[in-house]
């Protein structure tokens, strides 16, 4: 096996006992450091020269990247980058630049430095603000890579009773994080909403809203030539059935949330008021 296409494969950096289990040998590593392809960033821990920064911070911390730090290993959606590093140390003493979570409680299933998805989860319920670990969960059980009913099942207790109310929040399907923050937006609105509606002519709909109000929710390739041309047909057929369409970009989603919620309730408003009927 090639050693760098291994480290890669975990980051840009190992331990060394890891690397003697994958049949690497002691000289092998030194003749690797010793021509410069490798570095030694802390005793026992073998690097590449671009090795990934938060994997380095888990091998210093002698800790797990979880939580918001954990989602890209996992694949999951994230609104942001964290200034911070969230780690699981599992020895509670303080460290700069460091979100130390409590211990892990599940065996970890990747090569990196990483806990467990179950922890990752769990711990993002906890600490991070609910839209943010709404994504994160949200991401890992449409996937099917977890269930809710076990993430419920391990947030017993009065205390526990913010993070079980994310798990509330989470739909069967969302194919883009677009998708979940829309939903439960409008629902907190007060308003009723059905995801992904098959519609005559026009096909699957991202959001049905109070059964008459079609909201499309718009990612990068939707600015493609050939995709906006297909969103105005779209557009056009749903107004022939009946139906009135908007659609929202990831900042209005984001970054503007009661301002799209306000223009779809004026719409409806304004539908109701016959405002769209022929005089």
């Amino acid at each position: 096996m090639d050693l760098e296409k291994y480290l890669l494969r975990r980051g840009g950096a190992a331990k060394r006992g890891d690397l003697f289990r994958a049949g690497f040998r002691r000289a092998a590593l030194e003749a690797a450091v010793d021509s410069g392809r490798l570095y030694r960033p802390l005793r026992g821990v073998y690097a590449l020269n671009g090795a990934d920064d938060c994997v380095l911070a888990a091998f210093r911390a002698n800790g797990r990247l979880t939580c918001v730090s954990a989602a890209r290993f996992y694949g999951l959606w994230a609104l942001r980058t964290p200034q911070e590093v969230h780690l699981s140390c599992g020895n509670g003493v303080p460290k700069a630049g460091v979100v130390d979570h409590g211990p892990c409680r599940h065996a970890p299933d990747s090569g990196y430095p990483v806990a467990g998805l179950a922890d990752v989860l769990l711990h993002a319920v906890k600490c991070l603000p609910e839209f943010e670990a709404l994504t994160l969960v949200q991401s890992a059980t449409g996937r099917g890579q977890i269930t809710a009913d076990f993430l419920r099942g391990k947030l017993v207790g009065n205390r526990n009773g913010r993070a079980r109310g994310v798990l509330d929040l989470l739909i069967p399907r969302a194919d883009s994080v677009l998708e979940i923050l829309a939903h439960t937006h409008f629902v907190r609105a007060g308003l009723t909403v059905r995801m992904h509606v098959p519609l005559p002519g026009v096909g699957e709909v991202d959001c049905l809203v109070e059964e008459c109000l079609v909201v499309e929710l718009d990612g990068s390739t939707h600015f493609e030539p050939r995709q906006v041309k297909k969103d105005h047909r779209r557009n056009n057929a749903g107004m022939r059935g009946g139906f009135l369409t908007l659609r929202f970009y990831y900042d209005d989603v984001v970054y503007r949330p009661e301002a799209m919620v306000e223009e779809v309730l004026l719409v409806l408003r304004l539908r109701t008021l016959g405002t769209f009927a022929p005089d």
